[in-house]
């Protein structure tokens, strides 16, 4: 792998968290109160999709200006881009699907090829692909343009296993679920880690908004029943929780290391 200049890293620090279990959590949640917020802010709260759509798109490219200008992570900032990127990533599927009549088939394939080519720049560019280099501006715009394209894709290839293929909600969240877990199986028997991980991140979206909508929709049609309201309540309640646990030990470890 070709090594950057020394002075490309002046300054700079990974910008994204370890990947642990509870990030694993974390990113599972954020991606259900994507599809559930959006739904909500949409649907019940009555703001309609273009006003949701413009609203969100703002606040994700504010909090995405605001990520991209700090020069060290903060678990708030980077988990609240993550949820912004999950509710504009569901209401661009949304967009073709419902605004545009775009066949699902079509715009799960349409945005696998999107994200193949993000990571073929990005690769050429980088020689990396890796999560644990993003230790430069050009690494983290390559990053989060696959991370926006992950969720869109995540959330056409859910819509077309549930909707189009007939899975429904239930079984649906098991098959991805079960993907999930042959690719856990996968990289703990060797398989290549940043490979891995990049299935397991696409995979995360539709099974978060699986998990969404089972939650959320009628008995009458699949669906636990909980509605749109409680289930984001809740996911987001736990992912404060765990993002707070997250800050404050950032901080500590930072304030520990100023006093030495």
């Amino acid at each position: 792998m070709n090594k950057m200049p020394a002075t490309s890293f002046t300054g700079w620090l990974s910008k994204v968290p370890e990947v642990t279990l509870s990030f694993w959590i974390i990113k599972i949640m954020s991606t259900t109160v994507g599809e559930t917020g959006a739904d909500f802010l949409a649907v019940n709260a009555g703001f309609g999709q273009g006003v949701t759509r413009t609203v969100m798109a703002a606040l994700l490219a504010a909090a995405l200006f605001t990520q991209l200008r700090t020069r060290r992570f903060t678990p708030w900032l980077y988990w609240l881009t993550v949820v912004l990127v999950s509710v504009v990533g569901t209401e661009i599927t949304d967009l073709l699907t419902d605004g545009l009549g775009v066949s699902l088939y079509i715009s799960t394939s349409a945005f696998a090829v999107a994200l193949s080519a993000i990571f073929f720049v990005w690769y050429r560019v980088e020689r990396t692909l890796s999560i644990h280099d993003i230790v430069t501006r050009s690494r983290e715009r390559f990053y989060w343009a696959a991370i926006l394209c992950t969720f869109a894709l995540g959330t056409a290839a859910g819509d077309l296993a549930t909707e189009a293929l007939g899975l429904g909600f239930t079984w649906g969240a098991v098959a991805f679920g079960a993907l999930i877990g042959v690719t856990y199986a996968a990289w703990r028997m060797g398989g290549n880690a940043v490979l891995t991980f990049w299935i397991a991140y696409v995979l995360t979206r539709p099974f978060g908004a699986t998990l969404g909508d089972l939650l959320t929709q009628a008995k009458t049609y699949g669906g636990v029943g909980m509605g749109a309201m409680w289930t984001s309540a809740l996911f987001l309640s736990v992912i404060i929780m765990l993002v707070a646990v997250a800050q404050i030990g950032i901080n500590a470890s930072r304030s520990a290391q100023r006093a030495d």
